[in-house]
C-alpha cells in the first residue's frame, strides 16, 4: 500500500503564527517524549516511521511549503510538488499519476490519501495497514475511515452507514456536512461517524478517472496541464459520485488541531517564549514568538499568540473566527522556515513611491548553502553577526566572521555557505523586493566552489582556519 500525505492550508486558522508559507501543521507547539517542541507534521512523520510506513510514505505539498516540509522532516522526504496551489482532486490525481508512472506502481495497489496533521495515537496509524484488505474485500471503489464520535460537534463531516453489519466495514448510505450540534447528535443515534479525511481505493480507479475526463495519466504530461485542472474538491469531483463507498470504523481517539481552542487543550505547556502568565488566570495560553515580553494579567480562557506577523488576544470559545477576521489581510508572510535554515523580516519601508528597504535577520543551519544567485531590482548589504562562513561574490570566495559586511549591488552573483550555525542582518534596497527576483545559478555549494576555482586555477577548497 503507498500512503500519500496532503500538506495544504492557507494559514489563516491559526494566525498569527501561521501564515502562507508556515501553515499549522508547521509550528512547533507540541512536546515530545523527550520534552522538546515539534510541529505537527513532524510528530505524525515520527509515528509512521514508528509503525514502518515511512518507505511507503510521500508527501503531496505547494511549492510554497516544500522547504518547510524539507526543513523539519528531512531533506531526502519523498514530495510531489504541485507547481500552483489547487484543490485536493488536481493534488490527488497528480499524486496518483506520479505512483503510476515514475514509481512504476501496479494499478492493483491499493492508496491511503490523509491529512499530514491528524492529532492521534500510533494505533491510528497502525489501523491505516489494515485498510488494504478492507478494500480488496469489500469491493468498494473508495473506502473511508470513519472516528467513532465522542460527542455532537458542528465542526466535522458525518459518514451515515447504512445497517450494520457483521463485517469490519460498513457500506456507506451518505455523507452530512458540519450539521448542527442538534442535528449531529441525531447522526450519532443513527450511527454516523466522523470524516476525518482518510481514504483508500486501488490505483486503476483513480487512472480511469483521469482517461475518463481526458486528463493525461503521465506525471510529466499533467504537470504541463495542472493550471487547467479543475479546482475542485475530490470529495466533490470524485466521492460524491462513487456509488460504491464503504467505512471503516476507528474507535480509538482523533482530533483536527484545527483552532487555538482544541490545539491548546493538547499543549504541555501554557508559556512559550518571553512572557509571564499570573497565578490568577485558568486555562490561558501564551505563545510568544517575539524578543520582547509580554505579560497576561487576571484573564481566563484566553489564547494571547504574538509572532513578527501581527498579535492575537483572544477568548478560545471565539479563536475559530480568526481565519473570517484576518481573511482580507494579505501582507507578506513575515517568519518563513527554509531547507537552509530561516528568516525573520525585522522592518519593510517604503521611501519613496518606487523604493523600498527591507531588514531581514537571516539564519543559516551549519553546513548548510544560500544559492549562488543574482537579482534584478535590489541591491543588498549582509552583516554576519554569528558564527562562520564562506561567501561567494562575483566567482570569488572569502571566509566571513562576526563584523564582516558584505556589499552587493543589483546584478551582482552572490552566495554563502553556513561552516558553523551563522545568523546575519540582510538590508534589501531597491524597486522591487520580492521573493520572485532571484536568478539562481547553482544550488549546491560543491558546484559554486567548482567554479570559483576553475576561473582562478586554485585546486585547493577555502576553509575556516
Amino acid at each position: 500500500m503507498k500512503l500519500v500525505l496532503l500538506s495544504g492550508g492557507s494559514g489563516k486558522r491559526l494566525w498569527p503564527l501561521s501564515n502562507n508559507a508556515r501553515s499549522k501543521q508547521f509550528l512547533k507547539v507540541l512536546e515530545n517524549e523527550k520534552g522538546t517542541l515539534e510541529s505537527m507534521v513532524q510528530r505524525v512523520w515520527g509515528q509512521l516511521d514508528r509503525v514502518g510506513l515511512v518507505d511507503s510514505s510521500v508527501i503531496a505539498t505547494s511549492k510554497s511549503q516544500l522547504d518547510m516540509i524539507r526543513s523539519q522532516i528531512s531533506s531526502e522526504v519523498e514530495v510531489i510538488m504541485e507547481p500552483t496551489r489547487r484543490d485536493t482532486f488536481p493534488a490527488i490525481a497528480l499524486a496518483a499519476s506520479y505512483i503510476y508512472s515514475v514509481k512504476k506502481t501496479s494499478l492493483d495497489e491499493v492508496v491511503a490519501i490523509l491529512p499530514v496533521d491528524p492529532y492521534v495515537h500510533e494505533d491510528f496509524f497502525e489501523k491505516i495497514k489494515d485498510l488494504e484488505n478492507v478494500v480488496r474485500e469489500s469491493d468498494a471503489d473508495i473506502v473511508l475511515m470513519g472516528v467513532q464520535p465522542t460527542y455532537p460537534s458542528s465542526k466535522y463531516g458525518y459518514i451515515v452507514p447504512k445497517e450494520k453489519s457483521e463485517r469490519n466495514y460498513l457500506q456507506v448510505s451518505r455523507f452530512t456536512e458540519k450539521p448542527s450540534e442538534e442535528q449531529a447528535h441525531a447522526l450519532i443515534e443513527e450511527g454516523a461517524l466522523w470524516n476525518c479525511g482518510l481514504f483508500a481505493f486501488k490505483l486503476s480507479y483513480l487512472i480511469n478517472i483521469l482517461e475518463e475526463k481526458g486528463l493525461p495519466t503521465r506525471y510529466e504530461e499533467l504537470l504541463k496541464q495542472y493550471d487547467k485542472m479543475p479546482n475542485i474538491s475530490f470529495d466533490y469531483e470524485v466521492v460524491e459520485k462513487t456509488e460504491k463507498i464503504a467505512v471503516f470504523p476507528y474507535e480509538g481517539n482523533w482530533k483536527d488541531l484545527g483552532t487555538w481552542n482544541t490545539l491548546t487543550e493538547e499543549m504541555d505547556t501554557s508559556l512559550i517564549g518571553k512572557g509571564i502568565i499570573s497565578e490568577e488566570c485558568e486555562n490561558t495560553h501564551l505563545i510568544n514568538e517575539l524578543d520582547i515580553p509580554i505579560t497576561v494579567l487576571g484573564l481566563s480562557n484566553v489564547i494571547v499568540a504574538a509572532s513578527p506577523d501581527g498579535i492575537l488576544v483572544s477568548d478560545k470559545g471565539t479563536s475559530h473566527r480568526i481565519k473570517e477576521i484576518v481573511g482580507e489581510f494579505d501582507n507578506r508572510p513575515m517568519y518563513e522556515e527554509r531547507r537552509w535554515g530561516w528568516y525573520r523580516v525585522l522592518d519593510h519601508t517604503k521611501i519613496e513611491e518606487d523604493h523600498e528597504v527591507l531588514t531581514k535577520r537571516i539564519g543559516v543551519k551549519a553546513g548548510c548553502n544560500l544559492s549562488y544567485q543574482y537579482h534584478y531590482h535590489r541591491s543588498e548589504v549582509w552583516t554576519i553577526i554569528k558564527g562562520e562562513g564562506v561567501f561567494a561574490h562575483e566567482d570569488k570566495l572569502k571566509v566571513v566572521r562576526p563584523g564582516d559586511v558584505l556589499q552587493i549591488k543589483v546584478g551582482e552573483r552572490h552566495g554563502l555557505k553556513a561552516v558553523t550555525d551563522l545568523e546575519m542582518i540582510e538590508v534589501q534596497s531597491g524597486t522591487q523586493l520580492i521573493e520572485e527576483d532571484i536568478v539562481r545559478v547553482y544550488m549546491k555549494w560543491d558546484e559554486v566552489e567548482d567554479h570559483c576555482y576553475s576561473l582562478t586555477n586554485r585546486k585547493d577548497k577555502i576553509s575556516i582556519i
